[in-house]
């Protein structure tokens, strides 16, 4: 068996146990987060390893799996409406009709009415998922590195990662750097980027701005002290701008994450930044993404 098909595989069969449980409990209240435990995949990645084996969100999976269910039932069963409702997972036979309408343009009602209507599916989430090319971002082919643990202070962000004011929680940490007398040779600028923005609402996404340190800091205020634990990790270095990071991502984890051999440790992503942005202009911009293996 090749690699390719060992890794792939090796994911397609933690999607297996998610998948047979989503048609087996359709009619109940299923949670993501159980969804990530019963598959075995680290909670950091479980929805990108997901979306990148089903084309889609899970979430969206799931709202589609019902609707279609509910399609069926309505064609093939003498059921009315409210029990496809309750069967397919819907709190009411409302809530039913409002999203099969909006998913194939037309009700329930009118399309029991008529079985020869030939039903459009649509987009649940009105979006599709491409992955740009390796050439097009100018991804180097990731070097496999062994990385000690690291020290830092760190600020915790909350909200949409373009909403956030990164130059701000730079400078503070630099106040200290000032202050405490830290500074060094070698010292990174790394981000933690713990929630994927297509499945996390935007005022509970996180994200740490860390500062490596090499002396002993003391936490004040809002920042913090912590270890970035060490291990293995794929390291990809990307030249351009940062506003293209989620197809970045969407090639790590949806072309090459599934063509290698390596499976996911249960760390979160980290995002060095090379260049700093004030100086240097956005296509230019270098930036190391390290995806944790084993």
């Amino acid at each position: 068996m090749t690699q390719k098909q060992t890794n792939k595989a090796f994911y397609e069969q933690k999607l297996n146990l998610i998948i047979e449980y989503i048609h087996n409990n359709l009619d109940s209240k299923i949670d993501l987060k159980m969804l990530a435990g019963i598959s075995h995949v680290s909670p950091f990645h479980f929805h990108r390893i997901s979306r990148a084996l089903l084309g889609e969100p899970i979430g969206t999976y799931i709202s589609r799996t019902r609707i279609e269910t509910a399609a069926k039932m309505i064609r093939y069963t003498s059921l009315d409406i409210e029990s496809i409702a309750y069967n397919v997972g819907f709190e009411t036979p409302s809530s039913l009709s409002k999203k099969f309408k909006n998913h194939f343009g037309v009700s329930p009602t009118a399309y029991r009415k008529n079985k020869l209507f030939t039903i459009k599916k649509m987009n649940i989430m009105g979006t599709t998922f491409k992955t740009e090319n390796k050439q097009s971002l100018n991804i180097k082919k990731p070097k496999i590195l062994d990385i000690e643990d690291k020290k830092c202070i760190y600020i915790r962000m909350q909200g949409a990662y373009q909403s956030l004011d990164y130059p701000a929680a730079w400078k503070k940490l630099w106040e200290q750097v000032k202050e405490q007398k830290l500074f060094t040779a070698g010292m990174e600028h790394i981000g933690l980027p713990y929630n994927d923005p297509k499945i996390t609402d935007e005022d509970k996404i996180r994200y740490d701005a860390c500062l490596v340190i090499h002396k002993n800091a003391k936490a004040t205020g809002n920042i913090g002290v912590k270890t970035l634990k060490g291990g293995k990790f794929a390291v990809f270095l990307y030249q351009g701008s940062y506003e293209f990071f989620a197809d970045v991502y969407n090639y790590i984890f949806n072309e090459w994450l599934l063509n290698n051999d390596y499976q996911l440790r249960d760390e979160v992503v980290r995002e060095k930044y090379i260049s700093n942005p004030e100086r240097v202009e956005p296509h230019k911009l270098k930036t190391e993404f390290y995806l944790p293996i084993k």
